[in-house]
């Protein structure tokens, strides 16, 4: 049984032949200081994939990010891939994938996990530059959910234990919203706008992208925005609960430094600072006479799908 720590190194130099696919296989286990046999073991051991084999395909699931997330052109794809010509590159390409480069850079994925090749190990390439290790464990919709619970009422536990630090006068104050934790200054257009961009900015992380375009921010763009992004947050929501991935991780390229997440997080996040903006979206709207959509309890939703 290969242990963790083990498997970070024998990870560690895979990576490194990734990052430099002119190195040789004998290269890169002098470098392990091992043998080019045993090195090969313990690759083949811990990953369940001949050395040469999984470096290949690490190599193509880059090839595939930077077609379809760049304008570089094929050839500066495939040399980077170590492919000495274009044609090589297609071939493998098409063999591994089912499509040619053109078609996989013109067919954009929901999000990257698309672009993952089959194999053994669980191991992917993870952009913007590293490997991505499978869950420890499933996680399951359930889970998730009771995360969440467990989540709030130990934060109102800890909201409780705050408050008693303060004296009376404090705590019978009038609350004036405060929402400095989440939106400066928010007005009814920048609470659309944000809960539109947090869709757009967790499926562009999810795809290895930068943060989104919110330029557009008249109502016409916005709505046309959330019908794209809403619709592919959706389903990637779906895809996820269904594969039972909610642990994995992935790196959001947005951020700066690039900070690792789980899926599950990820979701748990957009539920939690959707609701906050949602119900003060709806208050506005409230305050501007418009109550058709009540308090925007999810309970009658959530009941009228249960029945």
């Amino acid at each position: 049984m290969t242990t963790t720590d083990e498997l970070a190194r024998i990870l560690h130099w895979v990576q490194v032949g990734v990052e430099d696919p002119a190195v040789s296989p004998a290269a890169l286990a002098a470098r392990a200081h091992l043998s080019r046999f045993h090195f090969d073991r313990l690759v083949a051991a811990a990953t369940g994939e001949p050395p040469g084999a999984l470096r290949r395909r690490l190599l193509l699931e880059r090839a595939a990010h930077r077609l379809t997330t760049t304008d570089r052109t094929v050839l500066d794809v495939a040399v980077e891939a170590g492919y000495g010509s274009h044609e090589a590159f297609s071939r493998a390409f098409l063999r591994s994938y089912g499509a040619s480069p053109t078609l996989i850079r013109r067919r954009r994925p929901l999000t990257f996990r698309e672009l993952e090749l089959p194999c053994p190990s669980g191991v992917h390439f993870q952009p913007p530059g590293g490997l991505r290790l499978p869950g420890t464990h499933e996680e399951t919709a359930m889970d998730v959910l009771q995360h969440l619970v467990d989540h709030h009422v130990a934060t109102l536990s800890a909201v409780i234990e705050r408050a008693a630090t303060l004296d009376d006068e404090v705590l019978d104050r009038p609350v004036t919203v405060s929402v400095e934790t989440i939106d400066d200054r928010p007005t009814l257009r920048s609470l659309i706008n944000a809960m539109v961009t947090q869709e757009e900015h967790w499926l562009s992380a999810l795809r290895g992208g930068d943060w989104p375009d919110e330029s557009d921010r008249s109502i016409a763009g916005l709505s046309a925005r959330h019908e794209a992004a809403g619709r592919d947050w959706r389903a990637f929501v779906a895809r996820t609960l269904a594969d039972g991935t909610l642990a994995d991780t992935f790196v959001d390229t947005t951020c700066s430094p690039p900070t690792t997440h789980t899926l599950g997080g990820a979701i748990g996040h957009v539920i939690t600072f959707a609701a906050v903006r949602r119900t003060l979206a709806i208050g506005a709207l409230r305050t501007a006479g418009i109550t058709d959509l009540g308090a925007g309890d999810p309970r009658p939703y959530l009941d009228a799908r249960a029945n």
